[in-house]
């Protein structure tokens, strides 16, 4: 009897995971609200013109910076809490009995974060356009931007997550041990704060890290040209933020694949 492959039992594994979360409607509600709610309160603190005369508001800078946050929570919280969970409770320790293999476990979180990012940007869009008129008829170049900048950053980030899983000692102590880095780069980023605002030392350590590059690449799909002047570089990048999401994709694929146990230590 042939065996399936990994692609069609991480296919399999993958409806099973978004068919937990959708019956888990607590989780469901936290995931999906708490980075739009995040969105609201800093557009309406923050609802001046980035200068004077200017159509674009700080509100649409946040709305447009807070996909990253959105995808990160979605992406790297939810995931390494998850697996921290499926560790502890002995889901993993199942599995492990089963022809399913480490690569078809992780295709299966990755399309469980793919669906939960998908709603997430789309809630986070429908925010920044209701309430901030945050432009999303654009320029069909703009749009493959945003569709590589999604597939770049859900898989950096799920990644990233499955390694990062290995850090917490338990199930209980994963959130506060992910939400750390999390927390920190949101407002070394550009995220939560504005890009020009922070010291040159804090934005150089953070663009090592992917959420700079996320941030600046959806501000540079929904914001006009002329604010790519605020930025660091002064322009928006879009190649050097594909090749620095790219390699993180890499890097985080090595991390999962060195750090990944199937039961606690």
């Amino acid at each position: 009897m042939t065996m399936p492959s990994t692609l069609a039992m991480g296919r399999s594994r993958g409806f099973v995971e978004v068919l937990q979360l959708i019956r888990q409607k607590d989780a469901v509600i936290f995931t999906f609200a708490f980075p739009a709610l995040l969105t609201i309160l800093l557009g309406l603190i923050f609802d001046a013109p980035v200068s004077p005369g200017s159509p674009t508001t700080h509100s649409q800078v946040f709305a447009a910076g807070m996909i990253a946050y959105g995808i990160l929570s979605t992406a790297f919280i939810s995931m390494g809490v998850g697996i921290a969970v499926d560790r502890e409770d002995g889901t993993l320790k199942r599995l492990r009995g089963t022809p399913v293999t480490a690569g078809a476990y992780f295709i299966g979180k990755i399309v469980l974060v793919f669906f939960a990012a998908l709603f997430e940007v789309l809630l986070l869009l429908l925010v920044g356009v209701l309430l901030f008129d945050l432009p999303v008829f654009l320029s069909v170049d703009r749009w493959l931007r945003f569709g590589w900048l999604l597939v770049l950053s859900v898989v950096a980030c799920t990644l990233l997550g499955i390694a990062a899983s290995s850090l917490a000692r338990s199930a209980r102590s994963a959130p506060a041990v992910l939400n750390l880095p999390v927390l920190v780069l949101q407002f070394t980023s550009g995220i939560f704060v504005h890009i020009a605002a922070l010291p040159s030392a804090m934005v150089n350590v953070s663009a090592l890290f992917p959420v700079k590059w996320m941030g600046q690449g959806f501000r540079s799909v929904f914001l006009p040209d002329a604010l790519a002047a605020q930025e660091v570089a002064g322009s928006w990048e879009p190649g050097k933020t594909a090749l620095v999401l790219g390699a993180w994709c890499l890097i985080g694929l090595v991390l999962s694949l060195l750090t990944f146990r199937w039961s606690r230590r």
